[in-house]
């Protein structure tokens, strides 16, 4: 029978043997078999210490040969750790589909200061949080998962880095790091933050299940706190307990008043009936010397003094309120309390119900039972999740590959690098084609408003050839290797960007646009031109503007094609400007109901009188004397029109360049049959084609800039560039913010949606399939 009977029987038959034994009085005899019973219940209690303790150091020595793999296999993942993996990616998966997190873990909650993560301590058997007197420390949730191992380690989920926590250093640098993982969680103006750390415990002889430690719940919002601290922790505290499966490990002071608890009624509304709840009542030890009536303890334990129900009540002492005591003392500490408590010895408690260590156990059978009642429930609604997600996949993209955000960035990745090649493969002749026709497109105003107009206006061949060396020289010292290196940089770009941009036809996909855009910007940014560039330019257009020799025929013809072109296209803009500033013709009057403004009938008087003048003399100079303006005035004014001195030499300006350029262009056609006279120098020649030979050296420097240019494009540049595409696309491959940001849409969130619930689906089948095998 048990200890109790044994003493029954024993005092029993020691008062019908003995006669001579006193009567003793019943409440005698009460306290006697009470003290019996305390000494063996304790006396088991240190049986099983000494079992567990050999049983851990056997469990170690196992553990510590599968890690060295004397069994030559690989060691499976522990059943916790599967779990705790499910519940990390559950956590990471948003549940657009009302598939909700319903699994479950014990959830810690507790008021401020209540010695909530004291108790988490004592559970893991190590001092890893950080320590504040009466300051918020938990200002984020924190997942702690807890299995068995050899080792007394800890690490985070997203860290290899294992802490060793049997070292006090190890130990100070875990502390350090959570509460830097916090504090990088809160937002700024904000004192919590919902966003979970994650971090698992491995030892001998640890209790395995999954703890998330929550923020403690205040009354009052002090100084320094965000206006909404309160209402938060208890968002976040509801968010968690909400779970119809979470255990709820409610943490109560037993040091203060019960009235003042808050954490009490927040978890009798989350669980009226206490079927998930375990109650703890923390800091017995200052309780039982504080509390005048030490059945009030007793009431709280019985679940008599709250309205709150629990499946389980507990109390514990979580040492002496001195941070740097260790595990080990505390628990040394806790059992010679309660083997000395009255509270234990008038049976207020019973001994079940004391010491962290029964807490742990009570704590991990009640997990795991929620856990094998649950665990299926769940796994059969995410099957019903993934269905729903594969037929509406079916549906819209029937034709396409369900590629989540990494793949698609890896396809991505490999069309642009193949784009990038393509760039190399662009052939020489078509660089020098481009770079020569934007470079003219570039410096053509230059060299005909600035180079070819003042020196064609003077009177001789020497002058005009004397003007245009000085000014040709000016052009290449100050501005010509800037404009063809900016040309050349601008040309890549732009072939660049033909590349990522242009439709690829039917394979064409448009979600990468974005990315290509980004990738493409990203990398010219981040390209630096070679500076040596301009001077080794410089002095190759110095000695290709000083040649004059033309050496054939076809050489001629093709300068006077290029002149004609580009006077063309000068005489074209003068036109379009005439007929801006006088209004439409009669043709475009009769044609298109138009009408001249009043001003544009003043400009076309104004020209007309001006080209009377040039008829008169077709040699006249570029400008207009004084007197010529007052004649020009005084005409119009005898017609009845009203001219300001500018409007006259506004408008001269006009009708003067088209004169010029007209007889330019005659002069270009009498040239064509000017090569011969050129070998000789037009020596006793009335013929004089300077300006062909001007043109002839601009279209030699274009060609041979182009040609320098397209050299170093293809032998550097594109490399470069090939390489910051490279970089920008490693870096931004690890950043998942900005891969979010630029592959957006249903179909990549369907995606991502899918592989995440086939991934809770896998890993909740792997579990249960282990738990099982483990029954």
């Amino acid at each position: 029978g048990s200890p109790g009977e044994t003493a029954f029987r024993a005092t029993d038959h020691g008062s019908e043997s003995d006669k001579h034994f006193r009567k003793v009085s019943d409440k005698e005899k009460i306290d006697q078999l009470q003290e019996e019973l305390l000494h063996t219940q304790l006396k088991y209690q240190r049986i099983l210490e000494r079992l567990e303790k050999e049983n851990k150091e056997l469990r170690k020595l196992v553990l510590q040969k599968d890690d060295k793999g004397i069994h030559h296999r690989k060691l499976k993942k522990s059943l916790i750790d599967m779990y705790s993996e499910v519940l990390d990616v559950l956590s990471d998966y948003d549940a657009s589909y009302n598939t909700q997190d319903h699994l479950p873990r014990v959830v810690v909650v507790g008021d401020q200061s209540a010695g909530k993560t004291s108790v988490l301590e004592m559970i893991a058997q190590a001092r890893i949080f950080p320590r504040g007197s009466g300051e918020m420390m938990t200002r984020s949730p924190v997942k702690v998962t807890l299995s068995e191992g050899p080792h007394h380690v800890a690490l985070f989920k997203d860290s290899s880095r294992e802490f060793d926590l049997t070292k006090e250093e190890d130990l100070a640098a875990l502390r350090h790091e959570i509460e830097l993982r916090m504090r990088k969680n809160v937002k700024e103006g904000c004192t919590v933050s919902p966003e979970t750390i994650s971090l698992n415990v491995k030892g001998p002889g640890l209790q395995r299940m999954v703890l998330v430690d929550l923020p403690g719940v205040i009354n009052t919002v002090t100084s320094g706190m965000a206006p909404d601290t309160k209402e938060t922790i208890f968002s976040i505290s509801k968010a968690y307990m909400q779970n119809p499966n979470a255990i709820i490990l409610c943490i109560q002071d037993g040091s203060v008043d019960a009235e003042r608890s808050i954490v009490t009624d927040l978890v009798s509304q989350m669980d009226p009936h206490g079927r998930r709840t375990i109650f703890v009542l923390t800091k017995v030890d200052l309780a039982e010397k504080n509390v005048a009536s030490p059945s009030r303890i007793q009431q709280i334990i019985e679940g008599k003094l709250f309205p709150m129900k629990a499946l389980g009540y507990f109390a514990v002492v979580t040492g002496k309120g001195n941070s740097s005591e260790s595990i080990e003392a505390i628990r040394e500490y806790e059992e010679e309390f309660f083997q000395n408590s009255k509270l234990l010895k008038t049976s207020m408690l019973k001994a079940h119900q004391v010491t962290t260590r029964n807490l742990s156990l009570a704590v991990s059978d009640c997990f795991w039972k929620m856990v094998r009642e649950s665990v299926e429930q769940q796994a059969d609604s995410f099957k019903a999740t993934r269905f729903n997600l594969e037929t509406e996949w079916k549906n819209n993209y029937p034709r396409l590959r369900e590629l989540d955000r990494n793949e698609l960035f890896e396809k991505a990745k490999n069309e642009i690098l193949d784009e990038v090649i393509s760039l190399s493969q662009v052939t020489p002749k078509h660089w020098e084609e481009i770079l020569q026709q934007s470079l003219w497109e570039r410096v053509s105003t230059h060299v005909i408003e600035n180079i070819y107009l003042p020196a064609a206006q003077t009177m001789n061949s020497g002058t005009f050839n004397t003007t245009v060396d000085i000014k040709l020289k000016q052009w290449t010292d100050k501005q010509l290797p800037n404009k063809a290196v900016e040309v050349a940089w601008e040309t890549l770009q732009e072939e660049f960007s033909r590349f990522m941009t242009e439709p690829k036809g039917k394979e064409h996909d448009d979600i990468f646009d974005k990315l290509k855009e980004a990738v493409k910007e990203e990398s010219i940014k981040r390209h630096k031109w070679n500076d040596f560039a301009e001077d080794s330019l410089r002095v190759i257009q110095h000695n290709a503007l000083e040649d004059r020799s033309i050496s054939d025929k076809q050489q001629w013809d093709a300068a006077i094609y290029f002149m004609e072109e580009a006077l063309q296209a000068r005489l074209k803009d003068t036109e379009n400007a005439i007929e801006n500033m006088v209004g439409p013709d009669w043709k475009k009057r009769w044609l298109y109901w138009k009408n001249r403004t009043q001003e544009q009938c003043v400009h076309n008087e104004t020209k007309n009188e001006l080209e009377k003048m040039l008829k008169c003399n077709e040699e006249h100079p570029a400008y207009l004397a004084s007197d010529e303006i007052t004649t020009v005035r005084k005409n119009l004014e005898s017609r009845g029109v009203e001219v300001d001195p500018s409007l006259i030499k506004d408008t001269w300006h006009q009708v003067y360049r088209r004169h010029f350029l007209k007889t330019a262009l005659n002069h270009c056609n009498l040239c064509r049959r000017g090569f011969y006279y050129y070998q000789r120098h037009f020596v006793d020649s009335e013929l004089e084609c300077n300006d062909v030979v001007l043109f002839w050296r601009i279209q030699r420097m274009l060609a041979i800039t182009a040609n320098t240019l397209r050299q170093q494009l293809t032998n550097t540049e594109v490399r470069r560039l090939e390489k910051n595409v490279k970089e920008v696309l490693e870096d931004f491959a690890e950043d998942s913010e900005k891969k979010i940001k630029l592959l957006t849409g249903k179909r990549v969130q369907l995606a991502e949606d899918l592989k995440k619930v086939r991934e809770i689906q896998e890993k909740l089948d792997a579990f249960i399939e282990a738990l099982h095998q483990e029954k």
